[in-house]
């Protein structure tokens, strides 16, 4: 039986309001944009932050944003009446990000110029509509894939962090899906039957990714010491919370 996705597991409630506590990611008065791809990950942290909006001390304006990097195979538009009948102030960005990358890309992933070209999308968008606070739903099988990235392949200490400002000052990056496993977000969009869009691009499934090898380590790992994320976690710790916010 699937439950209503407007009463996500206390689990997950748990491990998001303690996140926002810990990093200090939402303010009273913000205005936060949430990230939607289509995926279970951030249409998960949707519903979330919408729970905790109604439920928190704290006051703070929600709105979501999608871009459609206009995939042959991906379309992510209708999400926009799913948003409309939530009654959420949304965004929605067209872009051929798959063209232009063909003609600019330069030594890059198309993942990677993708992830970025999306970013700063939405960061103007987060500018002309009065934005603050842009969540995105990374969890921390996310942050260790990318820990564990970094430390082969770019000989560093590094992974995403939990809340930190962007070099220009003026906006502020959350994930607070940071404490939480993919496990979880995955059982919830389940459970609750969120509109998950089937994420088909070419470019990510033509063959396996570096992410793609340490998220089966990790599982493997995880199966032999079933404390494994949590001793990540605190290892990470350092590293969430580099530079000023």
């Amino acid at each position: 039986m699937s439950k209503s996705p407007d009463t996500p597991p206390k689990s997950l409630l748990r491990l998001v309001g303690r996140a926002i506590a810990d990093y200090r990611m939402i303010q009273p008065g913000d205005r936060v944009l949430v990230a939607v791809s289509g995926g279970k990950d951030s249409l998960s942290l949707l519903h979330i932050l919408r729970h905790l909006q109604r439920r928190a001390p704290v006051s703070f304006t929600l709105g979501v944003i999608t871009v459609d990097p206009q995939i042959p195979g991906f379309d992510p538009e209708s999400l926009v009446e799913y948003y409309s009948r939530l009654g959420l102030d949304t965004l929605y960005e067209r872009q051929p990000i798959m063209e232009q990358a063909r003609a600019h890309m330069d030594g890059d992933s198309f993942c990677a110029y993708c992830a970025r070209m999306k970013r700063g999308i939405m960061y103007r968008l987060c500018r002309e509509h009065g934005f603050g606070v842009l969540a995105l739903g990374q969890h921390l099988d996310d942050l260790a894939e990318s820990l564990m990235m970094s430390i082969f392949h770019g000989g560093q200490l590094r992974t995403m962090k939990a809340h930190y400002r962007i070099d220009a000052g003026d906006l502020r990056v959350i994930r607070p899906l940071v404490y939480c496993r993919e496990r979880q977000t995955r059982a919830y969009a389940e459970a609750a039957a969120l509109p998950v869009v089937p994420d088909s691009c070419p470019a990510c499934f033509d063959k396996p990714t570096q992410r793609d090898y340490f998220k089966e380590l990790l599982a493997r790992e995880e199966q032999a010491n079933p404390r494994l994320f949590g001793n990540l976690l605190s290892a990470m710790r350092p590293l969430l919370t580099e530079g000023d916010v």
